[in-house]
């Protein structure tokens, strides 16, 4: 079996997949500044759902999400987005933790595992 790999850069990969696994690098939103929890969230469920695609799969097939939150007090607002996005007939396992982010600017990110194959 062999491992694809998907927005490759020097550093790391956005997406791997091996056979019927896809693995997400953390997404975090491509333009952050100025834009609330809830907008951030809307910009990397629209990433991950690019990046699904481009492996062959999509959010139905999301197996675990784990979402970190720069501070727990905007659960509501992520989850705004979320539910709006989420498949409600197929919805993930899913964590949600308060974390330091790489930045002040980045205030979500979220890291999937899917699969590419129904069930």
């Amino acid at each position: 079996m062999t491992i694809e790999r998907f927005e490759k850069g020097p550093r790391m990969s956005q997406a791997a997949a091996h056979g019927d696994m896809v693995y997400l690098a953390g997404q975090v939103a491509a333009q952050p500044e100025g834009a609330g929890v809830t907008a951030q969230t809307q910009q990397i469920l629209g990433q991950i759902d690019a990046l699904l695609a481009a492996a062959g799969s999509d959010k139905s097939r999301i197996l675990t999400a784990t979402i970190y939150l720069a501070d727990i007090a905007t659960f509501g607002e992520m989850n705004a987005a979320w539910d709006a996005w989420v498949d409600r007939d197929e919805p993930p396992a899913r964590a949600t933790v308060e974390a330091k982010l790489a930045t002040p600017a980045y205030k979500v990110e979220i890291v999937v595992v899917a699969t590419r194959t129904a069930r």
